[in-house]
């Protein structure tokens, strides 16, 4: 089989890029990393020479390019049915991926107004309208399907819905957004995964700094 080639942005902002790339860490899932450094306005037109988006993160194998982080994941659970990128049950993995797209669809409030950055220090921002009303949802979610599950993810063991919402625990994180117990634990369980610490760890060394993306 060729080798997998993830193209990702900076790990300290790239949310999109964090997604799949924890998805196919968490799961075991051997791939070769290139980051594209995006240092400087608009990002970098390099990325036009991997991706016909001009964005990350885009995966190579073989002559297969695929881009967009859902379906990278989805890309990756169908090379990999044995990794649990998906729960086993049907319903469940139905729900899963239906949470997964509510994230990629919406929440624009929460993502425009607080972007993902490991190394921000904790603190508060004056918010827009909306963003609030999204926490909310996010919240409900993640507290219906922990309850179900069990737990300590959403739908016990890791699998791609975290991935999907992993940057917003950081959101929930810096931002102070959150207080509700629940919601924390998850967070807690979120962070304590090695997958998270492993990039986390490379963002905080990263030396770039994106005046655009700092909130």
């Amino acid at each position: 089989m060729d080798d997998l080639i993830l193209y990702i942005g900076n790990k300290n902002y790239s949310s999109w890029s964090f997604r799949p790339w924890i998805a196919l860490t968490a799961a075991g899932i051997s791939f070769e990393e290139r980051l594209i450094q995006f240092d400087f306005p608009a990002g970098n037109p390099r990325i036009r020479e991997v991706s016909p988006t001009g964005r990350v993160p885009i995966l190579y194998h073989g002559a297969v390019r695929v881009w967009e982080s859902l379906a990278i994941i989805e890309y990756a659970a169908e090379l990999f049915p044995e990794a649990g990128l998906w729960p086993a049950d049907r319903g469940a993995r139905a729900l899963a991926r239906a949470v997964s797209l509510e994230m990629v669809s919406g929440f624009r409030a929460l993502r425009g107004a607080c972007p993902m950055n490991m190394r921000r220090p904790k603190g508060e921002l004056v918010l827009p309208e909306g963003v609030m009303d999204d926490v909310a949802r996010i919240e409900t979610i993640w507290r219906e399907l922990r309850a179900h599950s069990g737990g300590p993810f959403l739908f016990g063991d890791f699998c791609a819905a975290d991935a999907m919402f992993a940057p917003v625990v950081n959101r929930f994180d810096i931002y102070n957004l959150i207080g509700n117990a629940d919601t924390l634990g998850y967070m807690d369980a979120m962070k304590g995964h090695p997958a998270w610490g492993k990039w986390r760890k490379a963002a905080l060394a990263e030396p770039w700094i994106v005046p655009e993306d700092e909130a």
